[in-house]
């Protein structure tokens, strides 16, 4: 009996480890194995057999290698070596016109990979890498080998080398332009007019002799010298009959100042400097693009004055009578970065794709590569800046010789579209107020593949098209997120699949619509799955402004007696938390059910600015951040007030990075609404985040400082009333731990005391220590329990 009653105990010890009672912040921020870890990189075997995975379900310190069987469904271990083989070029690979043959870079050199008897071979062994592989028209290899282009012939494996780029300048050559093709011309045109020109070219050619033979060997090896100064060279690129070779040159920016963050607990015991960003508004990058035409032996420049509307200006200079003035008078050609060209199969025509670098303009261009020419296709103009999935170069391809696909938010919405160089006309495919996140033509060129939200916003789901438009066939019909690896025989689909309370996983199913998908891993944890999280309300209200807004409702269990509620704000800005698939913030999707365990009611906003609801939403923060983002917050406390019961006077909120910058501008600029916040990580001042991001919405300081003024914290930290926590990482790159000091000490002159700061000497942006993670959340929680339940 007493055996029996210590198995009791021993048994019942067990299922109390697999259990989670009651959810605390240390098990939610410990290390995140203990929810299980999901399968990742999706890649198939080249004869479409066979899906090969990396995967952990024993919750080792590193994933390992699986292999599924698409008639097995079982999943197995296998090496390196095995799934390297099966796999083939099968995903780097440049196929050529028939399909037999597929090459590409592997290790820094150029393997070619015969797909019908599965047979591999080693092209190259070189010390330098060899890479940007690809067919010719005439079945020729073309590769870079450092900055230079090559082709090889697979009929007689002669090597031949395109292009001499050669950095520095000329002999005796001070900044002197490129010869225009123009003067090339017109030189050698007098040399065939004119005898007397022939004599003194004649007179000036080395003499005949018994080097004769010598001197045509080496002037046959001899190559064009492309001279690129100290400029780096990108984008080198060749034309499917050889003949035009583009490329890019970047002129690095001079006196830009790059930041450092000190970074205190080493293992020196030194403090120790790491270089970091730029702020905005430092100088950037220039760019100028040319094209070689080996028929002429000449260099010339892609003529991006003849772009339309390359003069124009932005419409907030209209708030700057006098920058206004000066730019009208000034009267330049604006900078622009052209990607491409993309040549179509025969050879015939290029598109190059224009962004200007104040980012108000694309242009998709038709190149006339024998004299540098560009002449419109299609212009997207945003006064905001120019954005959206699948805009510009990222999504754009030939569907045949005269026809090519991109994508446009002309609608409203990121959708794509048909042009036809040869009639002018543009076609769009695909419409309703949805976007186009994802897409993939098909080998044959007959269907695209698309992923989009168009049944709900925070739905995707996997669909096929006919190239020509018509009928959008759904292929996925699990609700929630379905992130889809075709196979390259385009039978099947491997699907990670994900619900809003179950993490990811691998699911098979045959590419056709109403097939069955099957679940082929399973990752979750026995401890994760013994709590029953909670799917939220899936909810929207109408903003102040007409809008709908998306969020996500957790309900208090039981709530307090308070009646308080929470707003978590996403961060990024740009990006989607109201969805029907697992988070990103799979710590504040726990943390959210925890609060609601104990009395909250909690909401999660996809505000103004956030992804997936079209070009009005997305550049709804142009020149105001802290503008339509903080007000839709404010709008939906008080959805939640007239819906779910709130208190208004017992409202918190918490966020990170861009999350934490609305906290910020919350307490600071509603203090009516909400009583207290934790700031994590946050940006208190625009004018010292980086370029990229911060240009594209509130221009540059130096040029609208209205914007930067209405937008940053720091400027409005005088309406502090609530409770402020701040938390920020010592060595945080992206937003630096300056940020927060300098806010702290203008708190500190403002005489302000119902503020902390938190800091994590050994964290960057995003945290990693389960024990920063812990010791930040503890304090969110004490924050709210002691402002919020009072």
């Amino acid at each position: 009996m007493k055996k029996i009653t210590t198995l009791f105990l021993l048994l019942g010890a067990a299922a109390q480890a697999q259990q989670i009672a009651p959810l605390t912040v240390e098990k939610i921020m410990s290390d995140q194995k203990w929810i299980g870890v999901a399968p990742t990189g999706f890649r198939w075997a080249a004869d479409s057999k066979t899906i090969f995975f990396d995967w952990n379900p024993d919750r080792k310190e590193k994933s390992e290698g699986y292999r599924v069987n698409i008639l097995s469904g079982k999943p197995e271990k296998v090496d390196e070596k095995a799934k390297e083989v099966a796999i083939g070029l099968n995903y780097m690979f440049s196929g050529n016109g028939n399909g037999n043959l597929g090459i590409a870079e592997k290790n820094g050199d150029i393997y070619l990979y015969n797909l019908k008897i599965k047979k591999e071979q080693r092209l190259t062994r070189t010390l330098e890498r060899e890479s940007n592989a690809h067919f010719l028209g005439n079945g020729e290899i073309a590769f870079q080998r450092a900055e230079n282009l090559f082709i090889l012939n697979l009929n007689t494996n002669e090597t031949r080398q395109l292009t001499n780029f050669v950095k520095g300048k000329p002999a005796g050559v001070n900044d002197k332009k490129m010869p225009l093709a123009q003067d090339t011309w017109l030189k050698a045109d007098q040399a065939n007019l004119f005898d007397i020109i022939k004599k003194k070219n004649k007179e000036n050619l080395p003499a005949k002799g018994i080097f004769d033979r010598t001197s045509d060997a080496l002037k046959e090896k001899s190559l064009k010298p492309l001279y690129i100064g100290e400029k780096l060279l990108t984008g080198v690129t060749v034309s499917p009959d050889a003949r035009y070779v583009s490329y890019k040159l970047i002129t690095a920016p001079s006196g830009g100042v790059n930041t450092i963050v000190p970074n205190y607990v080493t293992s020196s015991g030194y403090t120790e400097d790491i270089a970091a960003r730029t702020k905005v508004g430092e100088p950037m990058p220039t760019y100028e693009s040319f094209i070689y035409d080996q028929q002429r032996d000449t260099v010339y420049n892609v003529h991006t004055a003849q772009i339309p509307g390359i003069k124009d200006l932005p419409d907030y200079v209209k708030d700057y009578p006098k920058q206004l003035e000066e730019r009208k008078k000034k009267n330049e050609d604006r900078q622009v970065n052209l990607s491409g060209p993309f040549w179509n199969e025969s050879g015939t025509t290029a598109i190059l794709v224009a962004d200007a670098l104040d980012n108000k303009d694309l242009w998709i261009l038709k190149l006339d590569a024998a004299t540098g020419n560009l002449s419109l296709i299609d212009r997207q103009r945003d006064e905001a800046w120019i954005g959206g999935p699948g805009i510009g170069s990222r999504n754009i391809g030939w569907v045949d010789n005269n026809r090519f696909y991109f994508q446009s938010e002309a609608s409203g919405y990121s959708h794509l579209y048909l042009a036809n160089i040869t009639t002018g006309e543009k076609k769009q495919l695909t419409s309703g107020k949805w976007e186009v996140q994802k897409l993939q033509l098909s080998k044959d060129k007959k269907t695209f593949y698309i992923s989009g939200n168009k049944e709900h916003p925070g739905i995707t789901h996997f669909y096929k098209l006919d190239v020509n438009g018509g009928n959008l066939i759904q292929l996925t019909s699990m609700k929630g997120g379905n992130e889809v690896t075709l196979s390259p025989d385009e039978k099947w689909l491997a699907i990670n699949y994900s619900y809003m309370n179950k993490p990811w996983e691998l699911y098979l199913q045959p590419n056709k619509p109403g097939a069955k998908a099957v679940q082929i891993t399973s990752s979750s944890s026995k401890e994760f799955n013994s709590y029953k999280w909670r799917e939220p309300d899936m909810v929207s209200f109408k903003n102040r402004y007409g809008s709908d807004v998306y969020a996500r409702v957790y309900p208090a269990a039981k709530p307090h007696p308070n009646r308080p509620a929470v707003v978590f704000v996403h961060g990024a800005g740009y990006l989607q938390n109201v969805h029907y698939w697992w988070s990103q913030y799979s710590r504040e999707y726990m943390f959210n059910n925890l609060l609601a365990d104990n009395g909250y009611t909690v909401i999660d906003i996809d505000y103004t600015a956030s992804s997936g609801y079209g070009r009005d939403h997305r550049t709804g923060i142009y020149r105001h951040m802290g503008g339509k983002d903080l007000t839709d917050q404010v709008d939906g406390v008080k959805m939640l007030v007239e819906k779910y019961n709130v208190d208004p006077k017992h409202v918190g909120l918490y966020g990170g990075s861009y999350g934490g910058f609305i906290t910020l501008m919350a307490l600071f600029t509603e203090p009516d609404v909400f009583a207290s916040g934790g700031a994590l990580r946050s940006v208190t001042d625009w004018a010292h985040y980086n370029h990229g991001y911060t240009s594209n919405i509130l221009n540059e300081p130096y040029n609208d400082e209205l914007a930067y003024r209405r937008s940053s914290p720091i400027y409005f930290a005088k309406g502090l009333k609530g409770d402020l926590l701040m938390c920020h990482g010592m060595v945080d790159v992206n937003v630096h731990f300056q940020d927060i000091v300098r806010l702290s000490q203008r708190l500190i002159e403002l005489g302000k005391n119902n503020w902390e700061l938190a800091v994590y000497p050994v964290e960057d942006h995003g945290f990693v220590e389960p024990s920063s993670w812990t010791d930040e959340y503890k304090r969110i929680f004490k924050l709210f329990e002691a402002t919020l339940k009072k």
